[in-house]
């Protein structure tokens, strides 16, 4: 069905720009920005999979992209060193909020909207209201490679969600993240430690919206307090859409990764047609909550007919 809505979306998109839609430098910018969305999908995926929820997705990949963009353009740091540095406190900051949700016992919810306050603000201590723009030109350029018209950075993307595919189909802990996440009663009775895979959950989302920030410092021409601002949405978006289940036990990455192109088309079709960017908001939001409302009324069937 995915498949589907984005095949004729693209083409309608085809259709409505008189063919300049499928040229390739046209391919090309709509691949480049691609990534974002299909990569905060997969983090927030993640921590849907044990039935959390990461409100610090934007606020997390803002202050990265900005720590990283400082470390380079302020501190002289090497890009790739400032990399690895991203990276590490992305999954760092991600052990951190999962380690809270476990000793603590407070919601995730309500942890999470704490850690994005303290991360906003640490980012506009980082930036305050300049651009960071004099960095690594390697990194640019690696942001605007492509290979036949498809962007480095989607293939990065691509590779990524491969990897998510692979550890929860293949790998001992996504099992086990998945079955805290469907059942945290019958996990613990099989042995595994639902306080471990919170925090593991926490830990790769975190590693993933690095990975993010990381793209967005290559693509994007500066950073600045304003980077992270609009993720939270799609974030949701994407998985929910693409088959999620708010209350875990789900890891439904081609989902993900289509329903994030659906996204990406709407932002897409808000341009060509000249709407105002609320529009996308207000579509992708609505599409969310039918999506949420259709989910709990087929629940609700089943378990009304299994009675």
């Amino acid at each position: 069905m995915l498949i589907a809505i984005c095949v004729a979306g693209y083409l309608s998109l085809v259709v409505a720009s008189g063919g300049a839609f499928a040229s390739g430098n046209a391919v090309q910018t709509f691949f480049q920005f691609l990534p974002v969305p299909v990569l905060i999908g997969l983090a927030q995926m993640i921590a849907l999979s044990v039935g959390q929820l990461n409100l610090a997705v934007g606020a997390l990949g803002g202050f990265l992209a900005c720590a990283m963009g400082v470390l380079m353009a302020d501190l002289g740091v090497p890009a790739p060193a400032a990399i690895v540095i991203g990276l590490a406190l992305g999954a760092a900051v991600g052990a951190l909020t999962g380690a809270l949700v476990v000793f603590t016992r407070i919601n995730g919810f309500i942890v999470t909207l704490a850690t994005m306050t303290i991360l906003i603000g640490a980012q506009y201590r980082l930036v305050g209201t300049r651009t960071v723009s004099d960095y690594s030109p390697g990194l640019k350029e690696f942001g605007q490679a492509s290979v036949l018209n498809i962007p480095l950075v989607f293939l990065l993307a691509l590779g990524v969600a491969a990897l998510v595919a692979m550890f929860f189909r293949a790998a001992a802990p996504g099992r086990r993240m998945l079955a805290s996440g469907s059942n945290p009663l019958a996990a613990t009775l099989s042995g595994v430690s639902n306080d471990r895979s919170v925090i593991l959950a926490h830990t790769l989302s975190g590693l993933v919206v690095a990975i993010t920030a990381v793209v967005t410092v290559a693509v994007s021409p500066g950073v600045n307090r304003s980077i992270g601002g609009d993720w939270l949405l799609p974030s949701f978006a994407a998985p929910i859409i693409g088959g999620a289940v708010l209350t875990g036990g789900t890891a439904v990455v081609l989902g993900t990764v289509l329903a994030a192109f659906i996204v990406r088309l709407v932002d897409s079709a808000r341009a060509e047609f000249s709407l105002q960017p609320s529009w996308v908001n207000f579509v992708v939001g609505a599409v969310v909550l039918g999506t949420v409302v259709l989910t709990r009324a087929r629940e609700t069937r089943r378990s009304g007919g299994s009675s």
